[in-house]
C-alpha cells in the first residue's frame, strides 16, 4: 500500500527503513521524505513505524527467548 503518495513511499519501504534501524518519524522524514510535502501522510506513515516497531520488537523478543532455552538445554 502507498502510505505517502506525494513521494511514492510504500508501508514497504518503511518495513525496509525500520528494518535498517530507524525508529522516528523524524528519521523516515529525513531519510524517506514522508510527511515533508502535503503531510496527508503523517498519521498513517505513524500508525505503519509504530505496527513496524512493534512487530520488530515481539520478533526481537521470541528470538531471544529460543536462544535462552537453548542456552539453559545445553548447560
Amino acid at each position: 500500500m502507498i502510505v505517502c503518495v506525494c513521494n511514492n513511499i510504500s508501508e514497504g519501504k518503511i518495513h525496509q527503513a525500520v528494518n535498517a534501524g530507524m525508529t522516528t518519524m523524524s528519521e523516515l522524514r529525513k531519510e524517506l521524505g514522508i510527511g515533508t510535502s502535503c503531510g496527508k501522510c503523517h498519521t498513517c506513515a505513524k500508525h505503519v513505524l509504530r505496527e513496524c516497531l512493534s512487530n520488530s520488537n515481539q520478533t526481537r523478543n521470541s528470538v531471544q527467548t529460543l536462544v535462552f532455552r537453548a542456552n539453559a538445554m545445553i548447560a
